[in-house]
């Protein structure tokens, strides 16, 4: 299985969806304990609350594998996201609860890791620099939108309960002020949603890597609360009756985003 599937748009916009992959190998599978091979710890059902992008014209990058082979949005070398705060590794050994990913004895060692970057992690960022570079060079700027979700509480990584929804710009420098303005408002102004700027999430590995605006590239995070479109516990449910609330609240995001890149092209 490939690595991940792409949808070329018209627009200078790339939605890239790195933790919906639900592929295990078999090979890797097998050393997994039962519960990790359930990936609860997954983005689950990004891809089909963004499933409108495709008719205004986005580009789509989505991962086929699950974090759990790789995390596509970490660094390749190790560097720490958030300084003083639990991190998971870009290939993950323990879950979001601190339970072992895999039997013991049978966890990746350092061979495998770095054989699991070239093979899984490479392609994707390849595929992200040059679609990047494709819009740059046809509309003289892109943004990035980096779609992810989390369980409403994890307190490994925050404390209580999370906001419905997060956005991130690596704390205000990985876009244009106006447009990370323009964008948060939309969500801010969303009726029955919690939503913060640059809070818990403020961005990943792909929003800090690619984010230049001095180079007309805008790279924007947004982290989902699962409790507002699906049921948390497994089998990790998609619930329509939520998401009928908040996929237009996505899209007005999203036509937010298109409108700014129509009043900004080079």
């Amino acid at each position: 299985m490939e690595p991940y599937s792409f949808e070329q748009g018209t627009i200078p916009l790339l939605i890239s969806i790195p933790h919906d992959g639900q592929h295990v190998p078999d090979e890797f599978a097998v050393r997994m304990t039962s519960s990790a091979r359930q990936i609860p710890d997954n983005d689950w059902h990004v891809q089909r609350l963004y499933e409108f992008v495709s008719e205004l014209g986005a580009s789509r990058l989505i991962a086929t594998h699950s974090r759990y082979v790789i995390d596509l949005n970490r660094d390749p070398v190790g560097e720490t996201l958030y300084p003083g705060a639990d991190n998971t590794e870009i290939v993950p050994i323990t879950t979001f609860d601190r339970e072992p990913i895999y039997l013991q004895g049978a966890a990746p060692e350092a061979s495998e890791i770095t054989a699991r970057v070239i093979t899984y992690w490479q392609p994707y960022h390849d595929k992200l620099a040059s679609e990047i570079d494709r819009l740059c060079t046809q509309f003289g700027f892109a943004i990035v939108f980096d779609a992810h979700s989390i369980r409403s509480e994890v307190p490994r990584f925050f404390n209580g309960q999370l906001p419905d929804l997060n956005f991130g710009t690596a704390s205000g420098t990985s876009a244009d002020p106006e447009l990370r303005a323009r964008a948060f408002n939309v969500l801010d102004a969303a009726v029955g949603y919690t939503a913060i700027l640059d809070g818990r999430f403020t961005g990943g590995y792909i929003t800090r890597h690619y984010g230049s605006p001095d180079k007309n590239v805008h790279t924007l995070q947004l982290e989902l609360s699962q409790r507002t479109y699906m049921n948390e516990l497994y089998p990790f449910e998609f619930r329509p009756d939520l998401a009928a609330s908040l996929v237009p609240v996505l899209r007005s995001l999203i036509e937010e985003v298109i409108t700014w890149t129509e009043e900004n092209r080079v």
